[in-house]
């Protein structure tokens, strides 16, 4: 079970560049299946946001181990699409962060932190 996550997410479509947001996102789509396929992750999910007044329009979340993540991070292939989805989309962002077997790693840590301040 993954115990890392990559938040990638983004808003709005550039005015003008609709059509070109949606080659990148397919492509994008694909290259996320090909590292899934070649078990460079473990598994990705997309998910398309209903209208909610916020800037957040949809996101993928790629899952897998920290060591994993760290390589596609830096894969050129995947530097490539997260600039061409910037000068397509408004507010693109990669986050990090914990899921599944990470979860307790991360609490535990963050209880000993917080029991130095108390």
């Amino acid at each position: 079970m993954a115990e890392a996550g990559m938040f990638i997410g983004w808003g709005a479509p550039v005015r003008g560049r609709e059509s070109k947001s949606l080659d990148v996102f397919s492509e994008s789509i694909q290259y996320w299946g090909k590292l899934q396929q070649d078990g460079r992750i473990e598994d990705f999910e997309v998910v398309l946001l209903y209208p909610h007044g916020g800037d957040l329009y949809g996101f993928a979340l790629l899952r897998g181990s920290h060591d994993q993540l760290n390589e596609v991070g830096g894969d050129e292939e995947f530097l490539r699409l997260t600039t061409r989805a910037g000068m397509v989309v408004e507010g693109l962002g990669v986050v990090r962060g914990v899921v599944g077997d990470g979860l307790q790693q991360q609490i535990e840590m963050f209880q000993q932190a917080a029991g130095e301040f108390t």
